[in-house]
Parts: structure tokens; C-alpha cells; sequence
């Protein structure tokens, strides 16, 4: 399979490996500093593209391979109020758009998790919900994608939960979920949601020890995507 990289940074690299070590061809690495290379590729020599940009390039690319109907998959993080543009994009364009974020098969076993502990928990009024979430210092958006995710999942399934807050330090509310975003080298992603009370404390954790889990599941969904069409998700590629 053919792949283009759209965003050769620490994941980028990492992905570009992993595609090269299951025997797929680079068709070439997109950064800020080469981005002039898009205009001059042949559509029809890339099978897929994975994109793990910035927060602030994320947009432009995923609109120049959607155009091109080109099968894009996309883990880019703290651009998702223009998510839905992309998403119409896709459906006009008979296009493919594949986004998570977060692409380890064991993050989203934990959003599993997540999603029926927040359904348990729904009753449980006397419990106050928080997330923490830590990664390293080169990451430029929080809360992160994943934190979102868990918050999101949380307020659908927790009728008096209304929000989720980027706060410094956890303060108790009733109504809505404070996130602390902490970033500290070299962590790759930790993210904890705790459930407290005056009785006792109920926590889930999931704790990533290398980049690496995040990029072999975005080559496994390139793989599975190649002759899909529509707007995707974790969801449809697990099963869940």
C-alpha cells in the first residue's frame, strides 16, 4: 500500500517506521517546511494518508486529501470546531475521513470502560467526577483530544453533568467535569477519571508507556480504510 505522511514530527516518524516495517511504500513525508510538495503529487500513486499535523496546518491538509479523494486518516488534536466542516467535506466529495484521538486499541478499550462506568455512575449523585491527564511538554493543545473524549462520554451518559472545565486544580461541582492538564517529560499519555465522595474514591486509569501503540493502530485503520468510504471512527473499526 501506498501512504503519504502528512506530518513528519516524533508520531510521524514513528508511523512512516512502523507503515515501512509491515512492507507498505512511503509516497512521501509532508511538513511545514515542504508543504509546496502537495500541489505536484499524483493522487493516483497514494492508497492512503495518515495525518498527525498541528493543531493550525490540520485543517488545510485534511481538506486538500478529502478534495483529492484520497482516504485520509486523522489523529491531530485541538482543531475539532471545524471537525464538522470536514466531515460535510467528505460526504459532498464521496470521500473517506477516518478520525480518533486516539488510536490505541487499549485507550479505546478504556473509553469502553468509561462510557459503562459513567452509565453506572449516573445514579450515584454523591460522586463527583474529575479527569487528569499528563503528557509531555511538546504537546501545544489541552486538555487533550483523549481527556475530551472521556469528558464527552461521561456528560452523554451522567444526566446532571452539563460540561467539562480546563481548571488548575480540582474543585468539587456538581454540574461539571474539571480537567487538569499536566505536562511533564517524558510522558507519553497518562489519563486518570476519579469518581469521589466523602465515603470513598473509585478510579480508572490507563497509562501509555510509548508512542508506539498509537501508531501501529493508525497503520492498522489505514490498512482496513483503503477501500472504505464515508466518515469514520474507533467505533466502526472495533466493533464497538
Amino acid at each position: 500500500m501506498n501512504i503519504l505522511i502528512l506530518g513528519y514530527g516524533k508520531m510521524g516518524k514513528i508511523i512512516s517506521d512502523i507503515a515501512e516495517s509491515r512492507g507498505h511504500t512511503i509516497v512521501e513525508k509532508i511538513n511545514i517546511e515542504n508543504q509546496h510538495l502537495l500541489k505536484d503529487l499524483d493522487p493516483e500513486r497514494i492508497d492512503v494518508a495518515i495525518e498527525f499535523s498541528q493543531p493550525d496546518a490540520a485543517f488545510e491538509n485534511l481538506s486538500w486529501a478529502i478534495s483529492k479523494q484520497i482516504p485520509v486518516v486523522s489523529g491531530t488534536t485541538g482543531w475539532l470546531d471545524r471537525k464538522s466542516e470536514i466531515e460535510r467535506m467528505t460526504l459532498s466529495k464521496g470521500s473517506t475521513f477516518f478520525y480518533a484521538s486516539n488510536f490505541s486499541i487499549g485507550v479505546n478499550i478504556f473509553f469502553k470502560v468509561n462510557r459503562y462506568l459513567a452509565k453506572l455512575m449516573n445514579e450515584q449523585s454523591d460522586y463527583r467526577v474529575s479527569i487528569e491527564e499528563i503528557h509531555h511538554t511538546e504537546k501545544k493543545d489541552a486538555p487533550s483530544g483523549t481527556a475530551i473524549t472521556l469528558a464527552e462520554d461521561i456528560i452523554n451518559k451522567i444526566d446532571r453533568i452539563r460540561r467539562w472545565d480546563l481548571v488548575q486544580q480540582v474543585t468539587e461541582n456538581e454540574h461539571n467535569i474539571p480537567i487538569v492538564s499536566k505536562r511533564i517529560d517524558p510522558a507519553p499519555g497518562t489519563h486518570v477519571i476519579t469518581y469521589h465522595s466523602e465515603i470513598d474514591d473509585l478510579e480508572i486509569k490507563h497509562t501509555a508507556h510509548s508512542r508506539k501503540g498509537f501508531a501501529l493502530g493508525a497503520v492498522l485503520v489505514a490498512e482496513w480504510i483503503k477501500d472504505k468510504k464515508g466518515v469514520l471512527s474507533m467505533n466502526d473499526f472495533l466493533s464497538f
